[in-house]
């Protein structure tokens, strides 16, 4: 808009600001939100996170009264919504579910976002965990057992994971560094096979999540510890590493992140939001049914997580390449 010297003297102040405003960008509605919203998954439709966030998505769509749509982006291991949110507008009707692995991902490739530069973390709601297990019948009846073993015969003890630089790795490769022991890793597609390999005797460990939880109840493996910072309710007869001395906690919470720039008004919309779904009875479900447990992080935890979790990922994804 631009305005000669004649016609400012005739223009009040007051009608002068309002003209301007007309083409600001109207990112920061008080209605929000007035139309539907979409959260980005970024995994295959059917797998426990894409099921918890259509649970999430149903809540969010009760309580804001708008529908909120889950729209499924797999690849780029866990990172396409965030790949995603840097050519997002800053409005609140685009986001994206936001694994921990965003944060790995830019120290193993280059990637299209930087996790604290291009992301506003808005909340999260749920952790998943990682337990160290055997096959039923495996002669190692413990972690102290799993460790010295490894301390005397460096490499001979190998594990599992449904992939290189999976949290499941980060388990591993965290647990041999705190107690100077080598421990070979065997890397599957995904936790089927990681699972199939550890009861079918191929692998003598194996550090898988939640979808363990069905093989632990059919007798066919045990699991000797979990890497929680205290017992989760689906593990609480485990122990973790932590309270059998191994200084090893790795976390993975899933959480709800937008572009950057998005408003206040719109995040605390969200993210108060988020807080009630987590007290939802068909959210508590999914989780309970799948082994999840609520883990609440507002904006401002959550916040600080990224930006402390994304600091410390330099240095263990370096001694997991020095690894393999």
């Amino acid at each position: 808009m631009t305005f000669s010297l004649q016609s400012i003297k005739t223009i009040t102040l007051p009608a002068l600001v309002a003209g301007l405003l007309v083409g600001a960008p109207a990112f920061a509605q008080d209605n929000y939100p007035s139309k539907p919203i979409t959260i980005i998954v970024p995994y295959a439709p059917g797998g426990t996170t894409d099921l918890i966030a259509r649970a999430m998505a149903d809540s969010l769509s009760r309580q804001l009264k708008q529908t909120v749509v889950i729209e499924n982006k797999s690849g780029a291991a866990g990172s396409m919504g965030a790949n995603e949110m840097v050519n997002t507008k800053p409005d609140g009707y685009r986001l994206a579910l936001s694994p921990v692995g965003i944060f790995r991902q830019p120290y193993l490739q280059q990637t299209r976002y930087d996790p604290i530069k291009d992301l506003t973390y808005i909340a999260a709601f749920a952790e998943y965990d990682f337990t160290i297990s055997v096959a039923a019948d495996s002669p190692i009846k413990s972690i102290k057992e799993l460790v010295e073993h490894a301390q005397q015969k460096p490499g001979e003890i190998d594990y599992g994971t449904p992939g290189r630089f999976t949290g499941n790795h980060v388990v591993m490769t965290e647990l041999g560094t705190a107690v100077n022991a080598k421990f070979t890793h065997i890397p599957y597609k995904g936790d089927s096979e990681n699972v199939g390999a550890l009861m079918g005797g191929h692998i003598k460990t194996s550090v898988v999540s939640n979808s363990v939880i069905p093989f632990v109840q059919s007798g066919k493996v045990r699991i000797l510890a979990t890497a929680a910072e205290t017992r989760p309710a689906a593990f609480a007869q485990y122990p973790t590493l932590k309270e059998l001395g191994y200084p090893v906690v790795i976390r993975s919470p899933l959480g709800l992140a937008g572009p950057k720039g998005l408003p206040d008004n719109i995040v605390s919309t969200l993210e108060k939001a988020v807080k009630v779904a987590m007290d939802d009875p068909a959210v508590i479900k999914v989780l309970k049914d799948y082994g999840i447990r609520t883990d609440y992080m507002d904006a401002a935890q959550y916040t600080e997580f990224a930006q402390k979790t994304f600091e410390e990922e330099r240095s263990i994804v370096e001694r997991m390449k020095q690894e393999s």
